[in-house]
């Protein structure tokens, strides 16, 4: 809505107000909080309501603040107060993703504001839990009602809890916070009540300190930190058992859906069930914890109750490895969210090509500990000989091709109207889509399979990653990407109308690389796929 009073100042006036409030802003931005140089920056500075006219907002000089242009006009709400809060977030999101490659979760947001500092002294008398918050001057002691949950039996107390003490358990859930806080940001900032109170834990020892950590309503309770609260409403259990409160969790965001969780925490959160359901095994047995003479089935024997959860705990273990490997080069490349256009693949779609090929779906009968000292640990072998694919993938098609500030947003569209993509990214971006990966990585099996089978070697299909590969057969399989790389038909602008245009099925690029040809018959590559040429030296 435009402003009467800006636009009958002169422009004497108008300069004289924007040095005003730069000098009330002491020379920062109003949203971003970036340094304003008035000489160096007097074309990019706009002047804009801090609470817009629509809003009730005031057309004077007391609501008026001084903007980059850039940040005003890319503002995520109109608001300024709110705006500047979410480009606060972002700042945090920007530096995570280029320092570590990861988006924040609560522990981020609390350390940004000085949170997460110090343990709870706490004393149970009975059944009221007694503590004070002396580290930050309050002494007072609080005693308050222990109440117990008549379904599960656990303990609980409700807290109004200062962020000094407030923790984030990463372990229960190491879900990140999503886009989706901006709108959770506008709801509080608009004065609407938070109408769940996040969810903790405590475990009560003889020391008596112990850190509150949260493992449920984590965005709702870093939103209101972004926007200044410094006290959060908790429920706390008290001693749980963990392991149910990671199963419940689990649940809620799978079978239960309560919360969409992405499938990559999915994997994280059954790693971690995984990883507790071994320790109880091994206690159990009367095992030490370094002892692994046991095997999957052993595992899902043990637990006969729930063998189908446990058989899908030891494939998300070995999901979450390969993952979240710290020599994994692909992982930069994979949204785990799922929903961003920056990265080229989801990981939705690594689970259907690479796990859903490359991972054997059934639990193994050999010890966990199998030749582990040899090197030859079939899981293990499995494992790395996956990511060590990976990164020959990432390596020759996405390091130093893909743009991520190019991303992938409707790139065919874009190709078409004109605009100048380099042909590396676009190629990169067309190998990755999930119906022509999942077709070429087929291939990769082929690959594999033609080795042993030439080599003399009888290899279980499905168990083709828990075989030791030569480096002759490691070379066959970077020729084949490169040879795959150098197709022509990747760098095609007219394709983008066609096979690129939209998303096509599985078979429809099987059928491209089996033939030559699409299913309607146009032409597309100068021969059908050629195992013995493709893996030959570039």
């Amino acid at each position: 809505m435009t402003s009467q009073y800006l636009s009958k100042l002169s422009r004497e006036e108008r300069n004289s107000l924007i040095k005003e409030l730069w000098t009330i802003q002491k020379g920062k931005c109003f949203i971003s909080g970036k340094d304003i140089d008035l000489d160096l920056h007097k074309e990019q500075l706009d002047i804009d309501h801090i609470i817009p006219l629509q809003n009730n907002g005031r057309d004077s000089k007391e609501n008026f603040a001084l903007t980059f242009s850039s940040a005003n006009r890319s503002k995520q709400a109109a608001d300024l107060n709110l705006a500047r809060v979410i480009c606060h977030y972002y700042d945090i999101v920007n530096l995570l993703q280029r320092t570590e490659n990861r988006n924040p979760n609560l522990s981020d947001i609390l350390s940004d504001v000085d949170g997460s500092k110090y343990e709870l002294s706490l004393k149970r008398n009975d059944n009221f839990i007694h503590f004070t918050f002396s580290e930050i001057g309050n002494v007072d002691i609080q005693m308050l009602p222990i109440y117990k949950d008549k379904l599960s039996g656990l303990d609980y107390f409700f807290t109004l809890l200062p962020i000094e003490y407030v923790y984030h358990d990463d372990f229960i859930n190491p879900r990140t916070i999503g886009a989706n806080i901006s709108k959770l940001l506008a709801e509080f900032y608009q004065g609407n009540p938070q109408l769940h109170v996040s969810l903790g834990w405590v475990n009560i020892d003889d020391n008596g300190h112990s850190q509150i950590k949260i493992f449920d309503g984590q965005h709702k309770a870093a939103a209101q930190v972004l926007l200044g609260v410094r006290q959060i409403p908790v429920r706390v259990f008290i001693n749980p058992d963990k392991d149910k409160l990671i199963e419940t969790n689990f649940r809620a965001g799978t079978t239960l859906k309560q919360v969409a969780f992405d499938k990559s925490i999915q994997r994280h959160l059954g790693n971690a069930l995984y990883r507790d359901r071994v320790e109880h095994f091994q206690n159990k047995t009367e095992r030490k914890e370094d002892d692994f003479s046991f095997s999957e089935n052993d595992l899902i024997n043990f637990y006969k109750g729930e063998s189908r959860e446990m058989k899908r705990y030891i494939l998300d273990s070995i999901k979450d490895s390969i993952t979240h490997n710290p020599d994994n080069k692909l992982k930069e490349f994979i949204d785990m969210g799922g929903r961003a256009k920056e990265k080229p693949l989801s990981y939705s779609t690594v689970e259907k090509t690479f796990y859903s090929f490359f991972i054997y779906n059934q639990a193994l009968g050999t010890r966990i500990d199998a030749k582990l000292e040899e090197g030859l640990n079939p899981r293990e072998l499995e494992k790395s000989q996956i990511v060590k694919l990976m990164n020959i993938i990432a390596d020759r098609i996405l390091i130093g091709k893909y743009d991520f500030d190019i991303g992938t947003y409707r790139i065919e569209n874009r190709l078409q109207q004109g605009e100048n993509i380099p042909w590396e990214h676009i190629i990169a971006y067309r190998m990755m889509k999930e119906e022509i990966l999942y077709a070429w990585l087929g291939y990769i099996s082929k690959v594999i399979n033609t080795y042993f089978v030439n080599t003399g070697q009888i290899v279980d299909d499905d168990k083709l990653f828990e075989s030791e590969f030569s480096s002759a057969l490691w070379n066959n399989i970077d020729n084949f990407v490169q040879n795959l790389y150098n197709l022509p038909m990747w760098k095609n602008k007219e394709f983008s109308q066609t096979i690129f245009g939209g998303k096509q099925n599985y078979t429809f690029w099987k059928t491209i690389f089996q033939t030559g040809e699409s299913q309607h018959g146009e032409k597309i590559l100068v021969a059908p796929l050629n195992l013995i040429e493709m893996i030959k030296p570039v």
